[in-house]
Order: C-alpha cells, then structure tokens, then sequence
C-alpha cells in the first residue's frame, strides 16, 4: 500500500494516540503551533540573511561585474550603492517566508502524522525517509503557491534597484504591467529548486539529527534542553548544505528568469531553455554556490533551532519518529 494512498480519507478523524511519539495526540492546536513556527523561524532566517541574498542575487544575475567572491560583492554593492541596498527586498523576503514557512513546516508536521497514522507505528519507523520525502514535497509545493509572487517582487527589486519602493509598489507594479501571470513566471523554477531542496532539508536533517542522538547514546525527549538544541543547530547545518548544493541550478535559473528580458520572448519553457543554453550547466551550478551553501547552511541551522525553540515555548513538544523496538527492550 502507498503511504500516501488513504492519507486524505483520514485527514479530518478524531486524531489519535501516536505510540511513535510517546503517545501524544496530535490535533489542530498542535499544527497551528507548528504552522507558526514555521512562519517565525523562516522569517527571522530568511530576513536576517537578506544581505547574503542579495549578494548572491547579484552574483548569479551578473558574474561578469560580481566576480570577485562573496566578501568582494559585499564591497562592491556598498561602494556603489550604499549600505541600504544590502536589504533591498527586505519585506518581501520576510513576508515571504513567513507564509512559505507556514505552510512548509506546519505542512511536513501534519502530513507526516497523517502517514505515522495511516501506516502504524513499525511500517512508518521502517519508512521514515520516504515519509520524510513524501511530506516535504507535498508541503512545500503548497507553500510555493503563495511564495512565487513575493519571490518574484524581491528578485526584481534585487536585480533592479529602481524597480520599486517596497513591497505594495513592486506588487502593483508587475500587476499593472503583466497581470497575474507575471507573478508566476518563475513559479516553475521555484518548484523545481524548492521541492527537491526541503525534500533534502528535512530527510537529511531528520537522518542527521537520529545519527548525533544514536552515536551521543540519547534521545530527543531527553534532558537537557540545551542539547536538543545542539543536535537541531548541528543537523541544520549539514542539512543545509546537502539541500544548497542540490537545489542551486534550479535558483540560478530562478534569479535570472526575473530579470527583465532574460531568455527572450516566449513562454516561460522556452525562456528557461535559453537561459541554460547561454549559461550553460557548470556556471548554473557553480555561479553563487558558496555564498549560497554559507546562507542555505546557516538559515537552515537557525530554522531547526529556532523552531524548536517556539514550538516548546508554545507549549507544543515536536514530533520525533521512535523505533517500536526500543519498548521492547
């Protein structure tokens, strides 16, 4: 049986006891809690890496001038444009992925539940990984949706400096100059660098964190606190980098669809295609890399930690996958 074939039958039961979780009930209030600190943890990450974004940005849409590192964009776009333009987009990318956020990580709580409770609680241990996969994808392609259009004003105010004075500007902006479809050009990309990204994110993180526990001799409902935190931090970190490296053609051909012009008239298919045939696959993977696995290794850390963090000071204690076996012993 498919671990997702009756997943929507049972969305709206009665929740029940989750073994796996040392038989906590999983319901509403539990997954607006997780929802929110979702939303918290990647808006306080993504909004404090703002300057990194942009660099990166700028790397990716223009090596030619940004060729000179992380630290020599950092130089360049304060020489010429003053220490402001580093948070060009700053209320896109907070408001962004406050929502992305929300959806991603209240999304991977809820559908990975669903999954322990469909399957039971020795099939689900025996399937975590693809439990772990299946949820992501599902979460953050729903995130995507209302992600894309905010994504699509940072970037061109990025690209662009003159292109808006904030967020409501640049909204009203690519409405009244290509409708609703010019908030969506990107949505393509924007799946195909997010979806395999936070599948990597959390499957990664989720293996990561289970082998710190194992080699540490403890556990997550363990004492002390403060260790939890280290294993989340720790676990992020590699995580994040895993996830950078596998998602970066995906956020090249991202930035540079949003660039007026790029990859000439056609449809959003065609413009893609162009732009990699003029990129070409090395610089896709290569153009931005490092400042992006420093960024993606760093926010991804904080995101762990952070929503942890919220999520006890909720009152709310995170589900972790538990080996049956372990209360036979």
């Amino acid at each position: 049986m498919s671990i997702y074939s009756n997943l929507m039958t049972n969305t709206f039961a009665a929740p029940k006891p989750i073994a796996t979780s040392g038989k906590k009930v999983y319901d509403l209030e539990y997954y607006i809690k997780g929802a929110a600190a979702g939303g918290i943890c990647c808006s306080i990450t993504h909004g404090a890496l703002t300057p990194v974004d942009v660099v990166k940005t700028r790397i990716q849409l223009d090596p030619a001038k940004y060729n000179s590192g992380l630290v020599g964009g950092f130089k360049t776009i304060v020489a010429e444009e003053g220490a402001g333009a580093l948070l060009t987009g700053l209320g896109a990318t907070a408001g962004g992925y406050f929502v992305q956020g929300w959806f991603k990580f209240g999304g991977v709580e809820f559908f990975k539940i669903k999954a322990v409770e469909s399957l039971g609680d020795e099939k689900a241990w025996a399937l975590k990984t693809p439990i772990y996969l299946g949820s992501s994808a599902m979460a953050e392609t729903i995130a995507d949706i209302f992600l894309c259009p905010l994504e699509a004003v940072r970037i061109r105010s990025v690209s662009d400096p003159e292109f808006c004075d904030g967020l409501a500007d640049g909204f009203g902006k690519i409405l009244k100059t290509e409708g609703v479809g010019g908030f969506y050009a990107g949505f393509g990309p924007i799946l195909f660098k997010q979806v395999p990204y936070t599948m990597a994110k959390f499957a990664v993180q989720g293996a990561a964190a289970d082998s710190i526990y194992a080699a540490t001799g403890s556990s997550p409902d363990s004492p002390p606190a403060m260790g939890n935190l280290g294993v989340s931090l720790g676990s992020g970190v590699i995580a994040g980098v895993a996830a950078a490296i596998i998602s970066h053609p995906a956020d090249t051909l991202l930035s540079m669809i949003n660039k007026a012009g790029a990859g000439g008239d056609g449809g959003t298919v065609s413009r893609l295609l162009n732009i990699a045939k003029e990129v070409g696959f090395v610089k896709l993977c290569t153009n931005g890399l490092l400042p992006r696995c420093v960024m993606i290794g760093t926010l991804t850390a904080g995101q762990f930690g952070i929503f942890d963090t919220v999520m006890g000071a909720l009152g709310a204690s995170k589900f972790h996958f538990h080996n049956p076996a372990d209360d036979k012993k």
